[in-house]
């Protein structure tokens, strides 16, 4: 609902409306009105190539990727730099090395199972800890989807991302999925920094 104006909020209106420029001064005719102004004719569109035609039980020429936009957790981490020796990497990544503490974060929900691993985390690195394992399982086909699309074990796949941000990205060097006598694909190796 709208309500006329007062004089001073008028007078107030014209006080600062005098003090703008306009952007674009419009042409006036011979008598005072303004000239209408001719529409612009439409851009030429660039010529594009023709799309194929394409029937229904053609062959698709193009190959998809498929819908998952985001890799495995796996490809993500054979993708992250390497930020230990390189050596000691090897030996890790074949289960050579036998973890000094480990937490399991099975059956958890997000919302424990988050602050269980900062607390993990935190505790080991100044305990001076340097390898530790984190389990947290593979994850359960769930029955029901529902309408949005759940990725098969949640905390698989949200570990990595906790450990790679703030607090505990100060204190992880690397992370690498576990040898299978450690876990495998349901667990993690993280190697800690030492503090000093």
């Amino acid at each position: 609902m709208s309500r006329k104006l007062r004089q001073d909020e008028l007078d107030l209106w014209r006080k600062v409306a005098g003090t703008a420029d306009r952007m674009h001064r419009p042409k006036l005719a011979q008598n005072n009105k303004l000239e209408a102004k001719p529409k612009p004719k439409p851009a030429r569109p660039d010529p594009k190539p023709a799309i194929p035609a394409f029937r229904v039980g053609d062959a698709a020429t193009g190959r998809s990727k498929g819908h998952d936009l985001m890799s495995s957790v796996a490809d993500r981490m054979d993708a992250a730099p390497l930020n230990m020796d390189r050596k000691t990497h090897t030996r890790m990544k074949r289960g050579k090395l036998k973890p000094e503490a480990r937490i399991d974060l099975h059956g958890m929900t997000m919302d424990r199972a988050h602050p269980a691993l900062t607390g993990f985390i935190m505790r080991a690195a100044s305990e001076g800890r340097r390898l530790v394992l984190v389990i947290t399982g593979k994850g359960k086909d769930r029955d029901e989807d529902g309408p949005i699309p759940v990725r098969r074990g949640v905390l698989r796949h949200n570990v990595p991302h906790w450990l790679s941000v703030p607090p505990l990205s100060q204190l992880v060097l690397q992370v690498t999925p576990a040898h299978v006598s450690h876990g495998g694909g349901g667990a993690y190796y993280v190697y800690l920094k030492r503090l000093r």
